[in-house]
């Protein structure tokens, strides 16, 4: 009986969180890395963000939109490319809610700091189907 009550009470507190659709994000970006360097979420779901910032010079977590990457670094003409991005000073954390692409496939991520990209600071945003 004991073991009976144990897991329904655990269902009970686990499904609404399933239920949701809610995805959580944990990412330390320094100089000049994000960790982890790849997320999957799936689409058009709300995602939040929790990014921390351990690095000395203010970092970006920025979504390229779908099909649009970078060139050689990131310039004033990716803005326009960007899906989503956040902003984190340096010792910072910031927590933040957004709705996931609906498209499916793969979105680089990028740090539009200048200079940031060429030294290594990318990664990738696989977004799948809900199921």
């Amino acid at each position: 009986m004991r073991k009976t009550t144990i897991i329904l009470l655990l269902l009970i507190f686990t499904l609404p969180a399933c239920a949701s659709g809610s995805t959580t994000i944990d990412l330390t970006m320094d100089e000049f890395s994000f960790t982890p360097t790849e997320f999957t979420v799936p689409a058009g779901q709300e995602i939040t963000i929790t990014a921390r910032n351990e690095g000395a010079v203010i970092h970006e977590f920025a979504i390229m939109k779908f099909g649009k990457t970078v060139g050689e670094d990131f310039g004033d003409e990716d803005d326009v490319n960007i899906y989503w991005a956040v902003k984190v000073e340096p010792g910072g954390s910031i927590t933040q809610t957004f709705t996931a692409p609906t498209q499916p496939g793969e979105y680089q991520i990028v740090c539009g700091i200048p200079g940031h990209f060429m030294a290594g600071m990318f990664g990738k945003l696989i977004v799948v189907e809900d199921r």
